[in-house]
């Protein structure tokens, strides 16, 4: 939860010595640095959220396993098809609550002091996306280490490829989800209601628990509009150990857009309650 007692990082450098990218890198640093702090102050959220991926892998692994004959794609492991789905989940749950932080700051009159200060606004959106995002790097690599001595191959640098896609979508995400949490201001109620009501059709139809081919063709249909759906067949490519995919590309290519234009329709939003 957000509280008002961390001050925004120092902004004193002169911004006009400053170029426009090196200007916004600067306030996405201070953004996620005074969102970061907030985080390292309840050590019981973070070990939380290092737990459950766990028990997702302990309690859905054994029965994935079974219904896929103890193989995934090519042959290979259960775990290099299921776990790739378990990353995709904990960002989108975790991207998909930044808007429930602004909620607090906005009953409190914090999210009006940050305003104030000359800072970018996308800059807010992005560092916030990237304070949700961190997380999951420390869960991806627990769980990683977790899961090699049950038969997962370890692909560092394909993994590493994988968490870049996800922190695209992320950003993407995450600023919709400030939209949506400026929309609700004194509605609580109502982010939470279209959160719930779009997070959970998008995780099923982006096929993270269970394969999709089998599914009825309309399922099938609909997923292909779904963003999610290449997000996720590329974190699967990519754990198999293939790189260079029309997979990979096509999750590449969903998240860019996603991020262009949640960060659209952010920024336009932000610019709007000055």
């Amino acid at each position: 939860m957000t509280t008002t007692d961390t001050p925004m990082p120092s902004l004193a450098t002169p911004l006009l010595q400053r170029s426009p990218v090196g200007t916004f890198a600067h306030d996405t640093g201070a953004v996620f640095t005074r969102e970061i702090l907030l985080l390292l102050r309840d050590p019981f959220s973070l070990i939380f959220s290092l737990l459950q991926p766990l028990m997702f892998l302990a309690l859905f692994g054994p029965l994935l396993d079974g219904l896929l004959g103890g193989s995934g794609i090519d042959g290979s492991s259960a775990l290099q098809w299921f776990l790739p789905g378990i990353l995709v989940m904990i960002a989108v749950f975790g991207t998909g609550m930044v808007g429930s932080n602004l909620l607090y700051e906005l009953m409190t009159g914090a999210y009006e002091r940050i305003l104030a200060t000359p800072i970018s606004r996308a800059s807010i959106l992005v560092g916030r996306a990237l304070k949700e995002f961190a997380p999951l790097v420390v869960q991806a690599l627990v769980i990683t280490l977790v899961a090699i001595p049950f038969g997962l191959t370890f692909y560092p640098g394909h993994v590493l490829v994988g968490l870049v896609i996800l922190g695209i979508f992320g950003i993407g995400l995450g600023s919709l989800s400030y939209t949506l949490g400026l929309l609700s201001k004194d509605r609580e109620w109502l982010f939470w209601g279209v959160q719930q009501s779009v997070i959970f059709p998008l995780l099923l139809l982006g096929g993270m628990m269970l394969p999709l081919d089998t599914g009825p063709t309309w399922m099938q249909i609909v997923s292909k509009a779904n963003p999610l759906t290449y997000i996720v067949d590329a974190e699967r490519m990519l754990f198999t150990g293939t790189l260079w995919h029309a997979d990979v590309l096509q999750g590449l290519l969903a998240a860019i857009a996603t991020c262009a234009v949640g960060l659209v329709i952010g920024v336009r939003k932000v610019r709007r309650t000055i």
